[in-house]
């Protein structure tokens, strides 16, 4: 055998030590993907449905639009409310209407554009701001009911400050949740004082 042969014999040898290398490393990928698939599958079906929510409270008037009488030290006034375009907050204040959440609290802020009241710590800083801000289209004209919420962030809401304007305001257009109007009573709303009470929330009509 010349030392040619033998060069290429030594060649052909490393040629195919190298080839079952590569199929030996390809092999050992393909079972560390199939391993690594099969631990990430859980038990029981691959696609299982969402368990049921329960529903929010309230949340069974949201197709229609719910009017709620609020009492108040200078009388009584009517809101529609407007599940359409503000169903999570709707369902938030249908919620603490039907409980007496707002009962013997004060309306804090009256100025001559807005009133604004249900704020258990009674001075503006009370609730929580966990509720989404729901904007919309809808102006805020002379009766609208929006909700509080501080500077910053926008998308978040106080859960139980509600306002009413006086006067037609537009500066708060989708800036502010607008969930309802007064459709009765606005003269009542235009009587209220700092310190007035809210003394019950009755909702008429789901």
């Amino acid at each position: 055998m010349t030392p040619l042969d033998v060069a290429s014999n030594h060649m052909n040898k490393n040629a195919l030590v190298a080839l079952i290398a590569v199929v030996l490393v390809i092999i050992g990928a393909v079972l560390i993907s199939w391993t690594v698939k099969n631990r990430q599958l859980s038990t029981g079906k691959v696609t299982q449905n969402q368990p049921e929510m329960s529903p929010l409270p309230g949340s069974e008037a949201l197709k229609t639009r719910p009017q709620v009488s609020i009492s108040t030290s200078k009388g009584d006034f009517t809101i529609e409310l407007r599940p359409d375009i503000a169903p999570k907050t709707v369902a938030n204040f249908l919620s603490k209407f039907s409980l007496g959440y707002c009962n013997n609290l004060t309306w804090h802020r009256v100025e001559d554009w807005v009133v604004q009241g249900c704020d258990p710590a009674g001075n503006g800083t009370g609730g929580l701001s966990n509720l989404t801000t729901e904007t919309s289209g809808e102006p805020f004209v002379a009766g609208s009911v929006g909700v509080a919420r501080q500077a910053s962030p926008k998308e978040i809401s106080n859960d139980s400050q509600f306002f009413i304007v006086k006067t037609d305001s537009t500066f708060l257009n989708g800036e502010y949740t607008y969930f309802g109007k007064v459709i009765a009573g606005l003269d009542t709303v235009n009587k209220l004082a700092i310190g007035d009470k809210i003394i019950s929330t009755l909702i008429l009509s789901k």
